[in-house]
């Protein structure tokens, strides 16, 4: 099976895409294209899943990049390879031409960034926390200090879970609504004190605000499980582990 790759017009003409779990090379729970290391998958595979994405992206491997994601606002801003360990962020931008900014996800947004005219581009891991910490608008300052301008970054989030499947409860509507009462738009009613949280939407939200164009592919990871991953779907099936999607990005 080949690669499937999703796009958006508004990161062309630069080579990027949200890959699919199709055309990997993973089995069993894994089954496709699992380009997490740090998930229990064989090692070797996972690799080779890597290598067909930079493949893809018309890279070597070693240009694939990608950080230790940890649920933060931080970013790296890239000049050459990565240091080895890698660095603990979650998100990555550079102007550097021939490396690919690469971003792991199941369920999470990834969001891809890019000034074409001014050659910067970015890439961020951004759940709930991340985008809530500001990882998004660390992205986009990390890319105008590279000389970006404001006015000319898309920002694309990909594949990620949709409102309706992310039920959360009380104490976490509270927290958003802590920040900002108008989070409250980001809610809607669930089942008792549940509710349902929109998270692309408040990604859209955040990365408005912060002064660059954006726009979800209105892809849910939970609502589609032979072409996403999605950790909450496989909590839900009680399973052992779940696999990791990759989205990239190179100028």
């Amino acid at each position: 099976m080949t690669l499937e790759i999703i796009t958006a017009d508004s990161l062309a003409p630069l080579r990027h895409g949200f890959f699919t779990r199709r055309g990997g090379a993973s089995s069993g729970i894994f089954s496709g294209l699992n380009c997490g290391p740090g998930s229990s998958d064989q090692s070797e595979i996972v690799a080779i899943n890597r290598a067909r994405v930079a493949a893809a992206m018309e890279v070597p491997p070693e240009a694939l990049m990608s950080v230790h994601q940890v649920h933060s606002p931080d970013v790296v801003t890239l000049t050459g390879a990565l240091p080895d360990p890698r660095p603990k962020a979650d998100a990555l931008v550079t102007d550097q031409p021939g490396l690919a900014l690469s971003i792991l996800t199941a369920d999470c947004q990834p969001v891809l960034f890019a000034d074409a005219d001014n050659g910067v581009i970015g890439a961020a891991h951004a759940g709930w926390r991340g985008a809530r910490d500001g990882v998004l608008e660390s992205t986009v300052d990390a890319m105008i200090a590279l000389g970006a301008d404001r006015d000319c970054i898309q920002a694309v989030i990909g594949p990620s879970i949709s409102q309706r499947a992310y039920e959360v409860g009380p104490e976490f509507l509270d927290d958003f609504l802590s920040d900002d009462p108008e989070n409250a738009r980001f809610f809607a009613g669930g089942n008792g004190d549940r509710v349902h949280f929109d998270l692309p939407g408040y990604g859209l939200h955040r990365l408005r605000e912060a002064g660059v164009a954006a726009e979800w592919t209105r892809h849910c990871t939970y609502a589609d499980p032979d072409r996403f991953y999605s950790y909450r779907r496989t909590t839900h099936a009680k399973e052992a582990d779940y696999g990791r999607l990759i989205s990239a990005i190179r100028l």
